[in-house]
């Protein structure tokens, strides 16, 4: 109800009174509500819904004064009554329905009973802003902010708000919450534990927005009216508050604020990185939609904020056909090209009028994305912010938004549009609902007596749902994928100033550009003002976020970190299912669905906490042995100290072993090895009681068993040697800290009697003589949780109780050393041998809990892991990135590559 940028100052308990009524009529006629003053009218808020709001334009009134006329005989003992004399007054919502304003012109006199103040407490504020309002567009917003700043400066923060008696104070300024066509001024209070914005007055719904730092997820430094003084916080679910924007007063105290909110030790944002996010959108792990999101919030849209808008583009120009083909590349819009350069004949024209326009030149006179523009596409949706923004009416029923068919006719031929789309057209969240008239408002009849209602679809949607739905995946198709980079350095890169945007048709008038003008140096109060009505009118172009050419989508490829295939939230959200699957992996949506599958089988294995399970086949040799289905078994591990092994295809028990007096932690089965002359099938268990053992499954026995570290054993690794004289190496991760490393070799001399390297000699080798098999120690800061090997044998990673994932890799056999390496001595043959274990990277992987399991894929290049955090991450390793993440609803415990 309140003009775009109009300040609400208080409100007040009243009666309002009727004039000249008479007595018995009194008390039909008075109406009980709020009186609401703000910096350019007074607005009487009734509590009887079925009445208008009524809003008194400052400037339309004659006289504003305390009442000293006749009164109610009820009321003729009591002053305190304001009499607002003036020409005209709006009536709005009456009845609580939407709809154009009413404006009733006319003298009047309105009588306010103000119930719980004075009337020469609050008449001159009043009267002060009725005089302000009688000035000059110009003066009359420097009068108002003077009287903003005077007010503001003698109200402090309320320190009774403090969360506990333990908050120290850090910071505390002066700024204001933005809304869409709304800046709530306030002051903001950053403490140890929270942020807290306290408005001059109680349009909020709470009295004090406050904002725990340890719930922020992300934190940007905003432009607002093209200039660096806005600061967007997002947060995560646990928040009352979802997102909040503040403006402050200048850029220093905005960066002082952004800085001091980082240097706080409850500040805990999620990891972001701009390249990061690219090589996951290149590699298909987010979406086109998903992509384009942050790349608006790189460059400063905000919903927030209508003169900054996300802005998406025009992908499909097939606006007229009944069924819409998705492969034909005549379906889509030239990407390449902003939407004024779409027809060649109006861009001549354009073009022509450009060459003879004097300097700054501009090719388009109107933005792609200007605060009319996106309530164009919204007003069903928002029509309180078309009012706003209209002065209280809608467009003309022909001019709005009634067909996307002749929207896009327009787009191409008409001289003076160009506007892009809004995120809303792909949201397959909110189904379309802005293209339905949910609210059954009365908008007008057309030229040809049609009435305004819903918008006219495409003939290839049935409905406003569907129409979302073949949206977004027009914007997900192979073709939009190839080709959104062009438009990304159109809208958001290289092409969007300079020679560059000449050459790509690509101008617009020159104050759209950040930079163009600063508003700070600008002391006459008249030409401040017409800029900022041109800023927020007219258009911003985007922050630009790249000055190189934006790389393309690689398509035709799985479209996972680890060679699976996953979908996005949205499009798990969507249900949209895959005919086929590539040659090169499972298809996106079978993934998906196999981790929805109920269990084949079902088995009761363990009276405790299961911790370890394995998959092992006897027939799986390493000489090109295959293996039945019905061969597998499984391997557990658990509390109640027991091994356990079940047939998979019959569910039957065919081993249990009690292996310890305390926990068993892992298991890892030793395959055979044909050229070495192993043919039993052991597996080494790892127990909380500081030990290994070997167990034959085939003879069921313990072979042997040895105290291996300081602590409790947590987990364990095995990898096969490609070397004809080793078998492979064992990993051993402790709550010791430690990683060992055990390294198993074939006999020396090979003609020698060893049992054939049979069950007790390979346990033997490992366990009876740990020395001569230790081949390193590897420190950390933490609890190793996990460990796996590349199947390289180059490369092993390591999971720590804080979160941490190092990962190591063997570099030569020799005698160089380096402080930061980790060395391992290995005794053969009277031979002193070195093994230098490298730290290749270290990643801080899951900052909120351990973690749980990590796991190489199979050609090495990346690394899942998982946590107690609920995080499932991917890296990448030749970039040292993160590609992927996604939070479960769970914690994960394991994570499993096939």
């Amino acid at each position: 109800m309140l003009d775009p940028g109009e300040i609400f100052f208080e409100d007040f308990s009243v009666l309002m009174i009727p004039r000249d009524v008479p007595e018995k009529d009194y008390e039909v006629k008075k109406q009980i509500g709020r009186l609401k003053m703000c910096s350019k009218s007074i607005v009487f808020d009734p509590k009887d819904i079925a009445k208008p709001i009524i809003k008194i334009p400052l400037k339309e009134c004659t006289n504003i004064q305390e009442w000293d006329g006749r009164r109610p005989a009820k009321l003729a003992d009591q002053g305190n009554v304001i009499a607002v004399d003036c020409k005209q007054h709006i009536e709005l919502l009456e009845d609580n329905v939407i709809a154009p304003y009413t404006f009733r012109s006319g003298s009047k006199t309105f009588l306010f009973l103000l119930n719980y103040v004075k009337a020469h407490d609050c008449l001159p504020h009043l009267c002060q802003l009725h005089r302000a309002s009688s000035l000059p567009i110009a003066e009359q917003n420097s009068m108002i902010a003077a009287i903003v700043f005077s007010r503001q400066s003698r109200i402090s923060f309320d320190h009774l708000w403090l969360e506990d008696l333990y908050e120290k104070v850090i910071f505390e300024v002066q700024g204001n919450r933005i809304t869409p066509l709304v800046g709530n001024p306030g002051r903001i209070l950053l403490s140890s534990v929270c942020l807290y914005f306290q408005p001059f007055n109680n349009v909020e719904h709470f009295p004090v927005l406050k904002i725990r730092l340890r719930d922020v997820k992300r934190i940007i430094k905003r432009r607002f009216l093209l200039r660096q003084v806005g600061l967007e916080m997002y947060c995560n679910e646990r928040s009352r508050v979802e997102h909040l924007l503040l403006c402050l007063s200048n850029p220093s105290e905005r960066d002082e604020l952004y800085d001091k909110i980082l240097a706080q030790e409850a500040t805990c944002l999620e990891e972001s990185n701009q390249e990061v996010t690219t090589l996951q959108w290149q590699n298909g792990v987010i979406s086109n939609y998903e992509y384009l999101h942050y790349l608006n919030s790189l460059a400063d849209r905000t919903y927030n904020d209508l003169t900054q808008y996300p802005v998406f583009p025009w992908v499909l120009s097939d606006h007229s056909s009944k069924n819409l083909d998705f492969d034909d590349p005549k379906s889509y819009r030239d990407l390449s090209k902003p939407v004024g350069a779409l027809n060649p004949v109006r861009l001549k024209r354009l073009k022509d009028r450009y060459e003879e326009m004097p300097h700054p030149k501009f090719l388009y006179g109107s933005h792609y994305s200007a605060p009319g523009f996106v309530l164009f596409y919204l007003v069903r949706k928002y029509p309180h912010y078309m009012l706003c923004l209209q002065n209280g009416r809608f467009d003309h029923p022909d001019r709005m938004f009634n067909s996307v068919p002749d929207v896009w006719k327009n787009v191409q031929n008409n001289m003076a549009d160009f506007k892009e789309l809004v995120p809303e057209f792909f949201d397959v969240n909110n189904e379309g609902d802005f293209c339905n008239n949910l609210y059954g408002i009365d908008f007008g009849r057309r030229h040809d007596g049609t009435k305004v209602g819903d918008v006219e679809l495409p003939g290839w949607a049935s409905d406003s749902k569907d129409f979302v739905r073949k949206m977004r995946n027009a914007l997900e198709s192979d073709y939009v994928s190839k080709n959104l980079h062009h438009w990304i350095d159109l809208i958001f890169g290289y092409k969007q100033t300079g020679e560059e945007a000449v050459r790509a048709d690509n101008v617009f008038y020159h104050l759209c550009y950040e930079g163009a003008v600063d508003l700070d140096s600008v002391r006459d109060p008249n030409q401040r003002h017409a800029l900022e009505v041109q800023i927020m009118e007219f258009g911003q172009i985007p922050k630009q976020v790249f000055t190189l050419p934006h790389p393309c989508r690689i398509i035709n490829k799985p479209l996972h970190p680890c060679g699976l295939l996953v979908p996005s939230r949205e499009e798990v959200s969507e249900n949209i299912k895959t005919e086929t699957s590539t040659n090169e992996g499972p298809s996106r949506w079978n993934w998906h669905n196999g981790l929805r599958r109920k269990p084949d089988i079902t088995l009761q294995s363990h009276r405790e906490e299961v911790l370890a399970l394995a998959l092992w086949c006897p027939g799986n040799t390493d000489d090109g042995g295959k293996s039945n289905a019905s061969d597998w078994h499984v391997f557990s591990v658990g509390h109640d100290s027991l091994l356990k092994m079940h047939r998979i295809s019959t569910g039957q028990q065919v081993r249990s072993a009690a292996l310890s007096s305390m926990a068993l932690s892992a298991c890892v089965p030793l395959p055979p090895s044909s050229h070495l002359n192993i043919s039993n099938t052991l597996v080494v268990v790892a127990s909380w009681d500081n030990t290994m053992t070997v167990y034959d499954m085939e003879y069921g026995k313990m072979i042997e068993q040895a105290s291996v570290h300081d602590d409790a054993v947590s987990c364990l690794a095995w990898i096969e040697m490609e070397n004809q004289d080793e078998y492979g190496m064992l990993a051993s991760g402790s709550w010791d800290c430690t990683v060992r490393l055990w390294r198993l070799l074939a006999p020396i001399n090979k003609s020698s009697s060893f049992q054939s390297l049979s069950s007790l000699g390979v346990s033997r080798l490992i366990l009876s003589h740990p020395a001569r098999s230790l081949v390193a120690q590897l420190d950390h800061e933490g609890r190793i949780t996990c460990l796996d090997f590349s199947r390289s044998a180059k490369l092993l990673a390591s999971g720590t109780d804080d979160g941490e994932i190092c990962l190591w890799m063997i570099n030569s056999y020799s005698l160089k050393t380096k402080l930061s390496d980790a060395l391992g001595i290995y005794r053969h043959s009277d031979c002193l041998w070195i093994i230098q274990w490298k730290i290749f990277l270290i990643f801080t992987g899951h900052t909120n809990g351990s973690v749980t399991a990590v796991k190489f894929n199979p050609d090495g290049s990346r690394l899942v892991s998982c946590g107690t955090d609920c995080y499932f991450r991917v890296f990448d390793l030749k970039t040292s990135m993160q590609v992927y993440y996604k939070v479960m609803d769970e914690q994960l415990r394991l994570v499993k590559i096939i």
